[in-house]
């Protein structure tokens, strides 16, 4: 089986702006992503609460483009089991109560992939969604999963969606022993709108920490919900056992931020139900893991 191969030489991280042209991230990347993922300059901390912890940075103080910066302890998790449960698509739309709809489109390499994920945002802001090209690389005992907003000829923006950018999303999951790990969630993201300051504010103090203990307890679930769903498909590891479709790099283009229409919600106040806590982030209830 082909499988990639990650440098281990120390490199400075790369920016991750500024792309011309749709290429699969190399070694270079993910050393960069890596990088910035264990940084903590110019990093503010939001949130620290049973083993989760919020950082964010502003990017441009003129524009509401943030990057957050969540970690995890993850107990009982073997670095393996989150790394395959990030993957699972299937499993993901049980675990997942922000998802609307998600589905991978076509194969790059072994390692590459396109797909598609739409979103809930908290009320009464619109729904979002992107397309991104996603990679991923195994680095000993670690893993990590990032992505990049692309355009697709057959997946235009939608009319009843804002089409938002992905200018750098990923996850590093660092084993610290044969059943924990530590997970690292960075994401730089373009809403392609003026968000109310509350919605910043939430996203860092509430809804972030949220996701991740759901994620935590999803990785709990997985081993017996795998059992009972094809056990043995794991394309993300198997690359012969993918069913999709090869796609050449230049049937994709980058998506600009710039090039997509901005929606001004900076005046949208929160709705009751959010402020109550309910809609939007999903209910802690777990019996869709079954």
């Amino acid at each position: 089986m082909e499988k990639p191969a990650a440098s281990t030489e120390p490199q400075g991280p790369r920016p991750a702006l500024g792309r011309e042209s749709v290429q699969v991230p190399d070694d270079q990347d993910f050393r960069s992503f890596r990088s910035e993922c264990e940084a903590e300059v110019g990093w503010n901390l939001t949130y620290s609460k049973a083993g989760v912890s919020v950082w964010v940075q502003a990017v441009e103080m003129d524009r509401t483009l943030h990057k957050i910066k969540c970690r995890m302890e993850c107990c009982d998790v073997p670095a393996e089991t989150l790394y395959d449960v990030l993957h699972d698509i299937e499993y993901r739309k049980k675990w997942d109560s922000n998802v609307i709809e998600t589905f991978d489109i076509a194969r790059l390499t072994v390692n590459a992939d396109v797909g598609y994920y739409s979103w809930r945002c908290p009320k009464p802001l619109k729904n979002r969604d992107v397309i991104t090209l996603r990679s991923w690389l195994p680095m000993g005992a670690d893993y990590i999963i990032m992505n990049y907003s692309v355009k697709h000829p057959k997946y235009p923006p939608r009319k009843d969606l804002v089409r938002a950018v992905s200018i750098q999303t990923g996850y590093l999951i660092q084993s610290t022993g044969p059943k924990s790990c530590v997970i690292t969630y960075l994401a730089q993201v373009d809403p392609k709108g003026s968000l109310p300051k509350w919605v910043v504010n939430k996203s860092s103090q509430f809804l972030a920490p949220k996701a991740m203990k759901k994620m935590y307890k999803a990785c709990i679930k997985y081993p017996e919900w795998k059992q009972k769903h094809q056990p043995h498909f794991k394309p993300w590891l198997h690359p012969e056992q993918s069913p999709l479709p090869s796609l050449a790099l230049s049937e994709l283009s980058v998506q600009h931020a710039d090039s997509l229409e901005n929606i001004d919600e900076s005046a949208v106040t929160e709705s009751r139900e959010e402020r109550a806590g309910g809609a939007g982030e999903g209910s802690d209830d777990d019996t869709s893991l079954t």
